[in-house]
């Protein structure tokens, strides 16, 4: 199934450094506002060092890299600080210096922990203080967010700035690819080698690959620790080989993905009571009291959210990102209002809004339907999106019987917008006033997935799929946002391909957990069956 995508920005390096240094001579900082400094840097890092193994085809020394290696470590040591201070901000930072040998473009990646699952540069830190290490540590992070918490990690141990590798080839079997100074520089002496990545995912791969090179070259296995982002096991994709050693190697893992109810109360007044966690679907009963009425869930694509609860009434405490990811994702709300809940502020990547135990699950009228995705069209796009040549791929990949689909995308114009990306049934809410919420509004166009942002046909699409619209209310609505019928045709297909191997995916991974993996065959099947119905291939017009 083709369903996961990376997100990236182009930049220019110069530019973004210049403007970086800017802010940081102005302090002092709060702790939210050096996490954004530091996530920041780390990624102009990131898109420096790969700019460099794109042009080198492999990893090397270079210069611009270690200069601002070097750096970022600094920031992360007064990050570190801050942390330990009780996130007490600062009022220095090391100034910034900014080299002459900086490429022009580079590529930005999104980094996935800070953006979807909770994940804190300061865990990192505080994992590695509980390593017991042979030898001087030498760390190494594998890009693209390793970059930062490598940095992160170094800082917790006092050792020299990191290096960072970007291991390449297939999925299940990714190696490193370096220079013989690289090399010689990593090795030399008896050093205790600590590879930091976040993950490790189907196969953990990236991180065995790198402890499969050190091994090679005589490294003991004493002398190589993993710091990951969880202490499950390797995934299924794994080799023996990397099972082995990553069941008897040193892992530990610090998790801070829960709020900090100090910082919540700062925002929305003292808490009544505790946090309430809702996240894998605990807010169902909530939604709805009864199980046969839930929709499928799973854990890996949730955000973490909680329930705050004052005297004066509730809050959802729902993580957002670090950094400007979760300022845009503030911003975007306020762009939305009246559509979305009332957002109080955004503290340490968790956006709070106000929580509505009176809302009631509802059907949007058209005007409703119509009017929010109005408002969804003349948002700018927040980033680029899935191509139509990579949405046909994905069509093809997750749906045989278009296995040979081939659709003329050369008369289609989409304009990407800031769409909503899940128009789901159970995601229409209605207050007592009789006002209409759109919940989960703010993710799902930056989700871990291929699609992105896309043209407004795209959130078309879903309302017809999701609400399931009659041909004279599709039909409607098409018309009403302007969106040429070629191009709904074609998104149509796309979008239910893409749910169905949302669908399939999920249900793959669920096997633990039948009830969910159930809910997931259904509709995915569902959804294969409205495609299979209608004749697509031969007759586009009739997609509805």
């Amino acid at each position: 199934m083709l369903v996961y995508g990376d997100h990236a920005e182009r930049a220019d390096a110069r530019s973004r450094l210049l403007a970086l240094r800017s802010r940081m001579e102005d302090g002092p900082w709060s702790h939210d506002e050096l996490t954004s400094l530091f996530v920041e840097l780390a990624g102009i890092t990131q898109g420096v060092a790969d700019a460099d193994f794109t042009e080198a085809g492999l990893d090397r020394l270079r210069p611009a890299e270690q200069q601002l290696l070097e750096q970022l470590t600094g920031v992360a040591a007064v990050l570190l600080q801050s942390w330990d201070a009780g996130r007490a901000g600062a009022t220095k930072l090391p100034p910034l210096a900014i080299g002459d040998d900086l490429p022009g473009q580079v590529e930005i990646r999104l980094p996935e922990g800070y953006a979807f699952y909770a994940l804190r540069p300061e865990a990192y830190a505080l994992a590695a203080r509980q390593l017991k290490l042979n030898g001087e540590p030498r760390v190494i992070g594998l890009r693209s967010i390793g970059t930062g918490l490598a940095c992160m990690t170094a800082a917790a141990l006092n050792a020299a700035p990191p290096v960072t590798l970007r291991p390449v080839n297939d999925p299940f079997g990714r190696q490193p690819c370096i220079d013989d100074e690289l090399a010689i520089n990593l090795l030399v002496g008896n050093p205790h080698l600590v590879i930091v990545d976040e993950g490790p995912g189907l196969s953990g791969s990236s991180f065995g690959g790198v402890a499969d090179w050190l091994d090679e070259r005589g490294v003991p296995t004493e002398r190589i620790a993993f710091l990951p982002g969880h202490s499950n096991p390797l995934g299924p994709q794994a080799s023996a080989r990397h099972r082995e050693r990553w069941s008897g190697a040193q892992r530990p893992v610090v998790r801070l993905d829960e709020p900090s109810t100090t910082e919540i109360e700062t925002i929305v007044g003292p808490l009544s009571a505790p946090l309430l966690d809702l996240s894998s679907g605990r807010w169902r009963p909530l939604w709805c009291a009864s199980e046969n009425d839930w929709p499928a869930i799973d854990p890996t694509w949730e955000r973490r959210k909680f329930l705050a609860q004052t005297t004066a009434g509730k809050w959802l405490v729902k993580w957002a990102g670090l950094g400007a990811i979760g300022e845009r994702k503030l911003a975007l709300a306020r762009q939305l209002t009246p559509w979305i809940s009332q957002v109080a502020g955004l503290t340490g990547g968790w956006l709070i809004s106000h929580w509505h135990d009176d809302a009631v699950p509802t059907r949007p009228s058209m005007g409703e339907l119509t009017a929010y995705l109005e408002l969804r069209a003349s948002i700018t796009a927040a980033g680029p999106g899935a191509t139509l040549d990579t949405l046909a791929t994905m069509v093809r990949r997750n749906v045989p019987a278009f296995s040979n689909w081939a659709p003329d995308l050369r008369t289609l114009d989409p304009r990407p917008v800031c769409t909503d990306n899940r128009m789901a049934a159970q995601e229409w809410l209605r207050l007592p006033s009789g006002q209409l919420l759109k919940a989960d509004a703010l993710d799902h166009h930056q989700s871990h997935d291929l699609v992105g942002c896309q043209d407004i046909a795209w959130d078309v699409a879903g309302a017809i799929t999701e609400l399931d619209l009659g041909r004279d209310e599709a039909e409607q609505l098409r018309a009403a946002l302007e969106v040429p019928p070629d191009l709904l045709a074609f998104t149509l297909i796309a979008y239910r391909a893409f749910r169905i191997g949302a669908h399939r995916m999920s249900a793959a991974s669920l096997d633990h957990w039948p009830d969910e993996q159930r809910r997931h065959v259904l509709a995915g099947d569902r959804l294969e069956a409205q495609l299979t119905a209608v004749n697509a291939v031969e007759n586009t017009g009739h997609v509805y």
